[in-house]
């Protein structure tokens, strides 16, 4: 069983203040901590698991820069057994179709029977490069999946729904998933897991190397254009309501008529 697993480096935001650059269409993240993007995280763990039962290999593949090898090492110290990592500036990484494109070259030589990416990024939430990355393979996927059963030349995937609910699609190998968050519990790397990933094979390539026109990735081939970024302005509009209930009852209704709204 050969499983490629899709990780991206992140920005964490949740503590940092997002400033955006005096261009409009940046953000300074000069101030911001990077690690794996969560879902991507479930992915590594989950291609762990199979490899785990059915035996065979995984292989990371990451778009990003010199310092997201500290990422991709860690998947390795969770058992994935060699990466490639892709740097160069001339892709479109605001673009999932850009990337994917990228991330299709990387694989397309290869033979594999399961490709994992997290089901969205959490710095731009497009949700699209996996089943894009499945075109461009032109394979088989599901997205969402929230359990994974590999059965002889198939795959069962369980893919999460609206409202609770689950479908269940059976798919012929290789096919690409797309991997829900809560489909299983991350593992920490192990010390051990740490030292040995440092002698793994990890290999850095260009569009060069990948034999990729840049001007099909490009930022003229991208049908995404960032026009304006800008931080949303906060505004509050609660009022609270003093008084008796019968009092309270009876303001209710009068902002709601002023309003418009009864």
């Amino acid at each position: 069983m050969k499983s490629i697993v899709c990780i991206k480096y992140v920005p964490d935001t949740s503590e940092a203040e997002v400033k955006v650059n005096p261009d409009g269409k940046t953000v300074d993240d000069s101030r911001f901590s990077f690690d794996i993007n969560d879902a991507d995280n479930y992915a590594v763990e989950e291609s762990v698991l199979i490899k785990e039962d059915k035996g065979g290999e995984v292989d990371v593949l990451s778009i990003g820069p010199k310092q997201s090898e500290v990422m991709i090492r860690m998947a390795m110290a969770k058992g994935c057994d060699k990466a490639n990592r892709v740097e160069d500036d001339r892709i479109a990484d605001h673009d999932p179709l850009m990337v994917a494109k990228v991330l299709a070259g990387a694989i397309k030589e290869q033979e594999f029977d399961l490709v994992f990416t997290g089901c969205w990024a959490d710095d731009d939430g497009h949700m699209s490069t996996g089943v894009a990355l499945a075109e461009y393979l032109g394979v088989n996927h599901a997205s969402m999946v929230k359990k994974v059963e590999v059965l002889d030349g198939k795959v069962k995937a369980h893919r999460e729904l609206e409202g609770g609910l689950m479908e269940v699609v059976e798919l012929e190998l290789p096919a690409v998933l797309t991997i829900q968050t809560g489909i299983n519990e991350p593992r920490y790397a192990p010390i051990r897991g740490i030292r040995q990933a440092q002698k793994k094979e990890l290999n850095v390539v260009s569009l060069d190397d990948l034999g990729i026109d840049p001007t099909e990735v490009g930022s003229d081939a991208s049908q995404v254009l960032v026009e304006n970024l800008y931080i949303p302005e906060v505004e509050s509009a609660a009022e609270f309501i003093e008084g008796e209930t019968d009092e309270k009852a009876e303001k209710l209704a009068s902002i709601l008529v002023k309003g418009g709204l009864v």
